[in-house]
């Protein structure tokens, strides 16, 4: 068994860590398991990854940890942003408990499970047309006012450019680009390219 890491976050400096911090530690008792490493951070939902340390927490898990949050409102502002960060853990193989709403995830979910994570891909889709078509009116009205859109000619293809929308999310949950470019099966050094090349942030 993997190491145990329990994530806290509250969202100003009137919330206090110690409920969340007494709901690990209890629900932790009770299976017989003890918390190895703490994650503490007061920064609002809206705030980047880097600054909600969830890179900093990817970056210390691996196959078989286990992951341990209050309530799954925690980790992230969106369920579109909660759906990535779970694919994440899954496919590195983390279990996940989420102890106010009763979620245990891991790389082997059972039913209940699976109808869970599709429930939130579900939504996330839902989500991402919804970005999808207020970013096309926005696109539209700009083009009204006659300002130049679109990217910069002559970028060339890459076999990244079918995954875009899926690294855009990976960077924006955070997740180390060196991690981005294994999963993509290419090198740092040519992602760096693309996104430099494509404007990426």
């Amino acid at each position: 068994m993997g190491k145990v890491i329990g994530y806290i976050r509250v969202s100003t400096d009137r919330q206090t860590t110690e409920n969340q911090r007494l709901a690990v530690l209890e629900h932790c008792n009770r299976a017989g398991a003890q918390v190895d490493e703490w994650i503490s951070v007061e920064a609002s939902s809206r705030r980047t990854s880097t600054e909600r340390r969830i890179d900093e927490l990817l970056s210390r898990l691996s196959a078989g940890d286990q992951v341990v949050v209050s309530e799954l409102s925690r980790l992230g502002r969106s369920i579109g942003q909660i759906a990535i960060l779970v694919k994440e853990l899954l496919h590195t193989g983390v279990r996940l408990l989420c102890i106010k709403e009763g979620i245990d995830l891991n790389d082997r979910p059972d039913i209940q499970a699976k109808v869970m994570v599709t429930m939130f891909s579900l939504f996330a889709e839902i989500e991402r047309d919804l970005i999808s078509e207020r970013t096309k009116e926005g696109l539209a009205r700009a083009r009204a006012q006659g300002k130049l859109l679109g990217r910069p000619k002559g970028l060339g293809k890459s076999k990244l450019d079918s995954h875009e929308a899926r690294i855009r999310e990976l960077l924006e949950l955070g997740v180390p680009k060196t991690r981005i470019a294994a999963r993509f099966k290419t090198t740092p050094a040519n992602l760096a390219h693309w996104l430099k090349r494509r404007r990426i942030k």
